[in-house]
């Protein structure tokens, strides 16, 4: 009993009081000071001299810039923790700009974004460039006009819809294509045939060299490669090249190289040309054609 009325004594009592109101004066010095630490700082990051009031934008050809500039002041928009404004030049949102910009303009390739005079956010851009164009199979009972086509650069990346062309303006690619990573249901962002895409285009450029005009290449439902080629106005059927898609495109290209001028092919070529329907290099070295 008496050890229980030391503990409660009114001088321990008092004591308890005190240190308890010494740790919540601390605690509340402690707030006091963090919140003149952020008033301070809130003050300081609005100040204009801190803050983007002008964007400059460089290098688009194709991408409209007024179009790239509300983007741009749409995610400058709002602020940081309801203090902090994102047109703050130390903390500005630098990656979420260049992602919002490489999602909805496809087109765009590089994009490096500066802040100049303190005052300035200067953005210079990089555009791909239309090498190609990948179009989407269609009924042969549908006119050409109505089929999509889409701009692809020399990666094989599907950046922006093509309109029509009459013609062989552009080498033309059909077949399936790797999905974007934004999941959407377009192939804008997918690219065509990634893996070996530029060896295709050596391959296409080495028949192009020894004379040959490719102007299609497909890869066809089991996952060969068929690339056509020009027949001129007397050509009874369009003439094919044929590959296996896994195939080693140099070494298929060195033997059709050394069967061109190879007998009898050599003589076939040059009198039945419009009469050729495919050459086909899927089996091995060897080298198959027919004519009609």
């Amino acid at each position: 009993m008496q050890k229980r009325n030391v503990l409660n004594s009114p001088r321990l009592s008092e004591l308890k009081r005190h240190r308890r109101r010494v740790f919540l004066n601390k605690i509340f010095m402690c707030l006091l000071g963090l919140s003149a630490i952020i008033a301070s700082l809130a003050y300081l990051s609005r100040l204009n001299s801190m803050n983007i009031d002008e964007i400059n934008i460089s290098g688009n050809k194709v991408v409209d810039t007024e179009n790239i500039n509300e983007t741009v002041k749409q995610q400058l928009a709002g602020k940081y923790l309801w203090f902090f404004p994102k047109t703050n030049i130390l903390y500005y949102p630098q990656n979420s700009i260049k992602d919002e910009l490489q999602n909805k303009f496809k087109r765009l390739k590089e994009i490096n974004l500066s802040i100049k005079n303190n005052k300035i956010l200067d953005i210079t851009l990089t555009e791909r460039e239309a090498l190609y164009t990948w179009c989407e199979s269609v009924s042969e009972q549908i006119d050409e006009r109505e089929q999509k086509c889409y701009f692809m650069d020399g990666d094989g990346y599907i950046f922006d819809e093509a309109p029509y062309f009459s013609g062989e303006v552009y080498f033309k690619f059909y077949g399936n294509i790797e999905p974007s990573e934004d999941k959407a249901n377009s192939p804008l962002g997918s690219y065509f045939f990634k893996k070996n895409f530029k060896q295709l285009i050596s391959f296409r450029d080495i028949l192009k060299s020894i004379g040959l005009k490719p102007t299609v290449l497909s890869i066809t439902k089991n996952g060969d490669i068929e690339i056509s080629l020009s027949g001129g106005t007397s050509a009874v059927v369009e003439p094919k090249i044929l590959l296996r898609a896994d195939a080693d495109f140099q070494n298929a290209a060195e033997n059709l190289e050394a069967a061109l001028i190879t007998e009898p092919l050599q003589s076939n070529f040059k009198n039945k040309y419009s009469k050729l329907q495919y050459i086909d290099l899927r089996f091995g070295n060897k080298v198959y054609s027919k004519f009609q």
